[in-house]
């Protein structure tokens, strides 16, 4: 029994979908991505869609398989809307500023942290205790999103520190007398 089909991905209009080889690049309106598919996948792009299959019928040519068709996916959402990740600042005297483009971040130490952002993403700090963090790759803006919150993770007794937007924070019970 075979389940080897076909996945796509729609390209909207105004998306520039580039194959050379093995080498997928998409160009868009906020940007341009490019990513190496595996030699398990079969590639092609037509009619707005870009289509995997899969060469071949073992386990790593299956999973390479519905990787690259999200990889894809969210190349095509980057460079087109783009993504964001927002984080929260709970805690007192907890907060963020902008010097410059750098992301300026008092966290109850001794000195502030300062950190700049890595190509392709920009912060913005619509409050003081919220950060948001804006980028084309889907992957770059999750990874600065959690160096910024390792700086200072939430405590499990008071719920202080650096969470994601909506995260919920598991809170423990303080001593008893």
């Amino acid at each position: 029994m075979s389940r080897i089909g076909k996945k796509a991905v729609e390209v909207p209009s105004g998306v520039q979908v580039t194959l050379a080889g093995q080498t997928l690049t998409v160009k868009g309106p906020k940007g341009q991505l490019s990513q190496a598919i595996p030699e398990e996948i079969v590639i092609s792009h037509a009619d707005g869609q870009i289509t995997f299959t899969p060469a071949n019928d073992t386990q790593r040519a299956r999973a390479m398989w519905g990787l690259s068709r999200t990889l894809t996916a969210n190349m095509v959402e980057g460079v087109t809307k783009g993504f964001e990740r927002r984080l929260e600042l709970v805690g007192v005297g907890y907060r963020a500023q902008m010097k410059g483009s750098t992301l300026s971040l008092a966290l109850g130490y001794s000195h502030d942290v300062e950190m700049p952002p890595p190509a392709g993403v920009s912060f913005a700090v619509p409050k003081q205790t919220e950060v948001v963090i804006t980028g084309v790759d889907k992957q770059v803006v999750g990874e600065t999103a959690a160096r910024i919150r390792k700086v200072r993770p939430p405590e499990p007794y008071k719920g202080k520190g650096v969470r994601y937007a909506g995260e919920t924070v598991r809170r423990k019970e303080g001593k008893k007398k």
